[in-house]
Protein backbone atom coordinates (compact mmCIF):
# COMPACT_ATOMS: atom_id res chain seq x y z
CA UNK A 1 0.00 0.00 0.00
CA UNK A 2 2.80 2.39 0.90
CA UNK A 3 4.58 1.72 -2.39
CA UNK A 4 1.41 2.48 -4.34
CA UNK A 5 1.02 5.84 -2.55
CA UNK A 6 4.63 6.79 -3.24
CA UNK A 7 4.26 5.83 -6.90
CA UNK A 8 1.06 7.86 -7.18
CA UNK A 9 2.72 10.91 -5.60
CA UNK A 10 5.72 10.67 -7.95
CA UNK A 11 3.48 10.38 -11.01
CA UNK A 12 1.40 13.37 -9.94
CA UNK A 13 4.49 15.52 -9.43
CA UNK A 14 5.98 14.44 -12.75
CA UNK A 15 2.85 15.62 -14.56
CA UNK A 16 3.28 19.21 -13.34
CA UNK A 17 6.08 20.17 -15.74
CA UNK A 18 5.55 22.43 -18.72
CA UNK A 19 6.63 21.13 -22.11
CA UNK A 20 8.37 23.17 -24.75
CA UNK A 21 10.60 26.24 -24.55
CA UNK A 22 10.09 28.87 -21.86
CA UNK A 23 8.64 32.12 -23.19
CA UNK A 24 8.14 35.49 -21.48
CA UNK A 25 4.51 36.18 -20.50
CA UNK A 26 2.25 38.38 -22.56
CA UNK A 27 1.79 39.02 -26.25
CA UNK A 28 4.90 39.28 -28.44
CA UNK A 29 4.16 42.94 -29.24
CA UNK A 30 4.41 43.93 -25.54
CA UNK A 31 7.80 42.30 -24.84
CA UNK A 32 10.16 45.23 -24.48
CA UNK A 33 13.33 43.48 -23.40
CA UNK A 34 13.58 40.03 -25.02
CA UNK A 35 16.05 37.69 -23.35
CA UNK A 36 16.78 34.01 -23.18
CA UNK A 37 15.48 31.96 -20.28
CA UNK A 38 17.19 28.89 -18.78
CA UNK A 39 15.74 25.60 -19.98
CA UNK A 40 15.87 23.78 -16.64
Amino acid sequence: MRTALILLAVLMLAACGKRGPINPPGPASDITYPRSYPAY
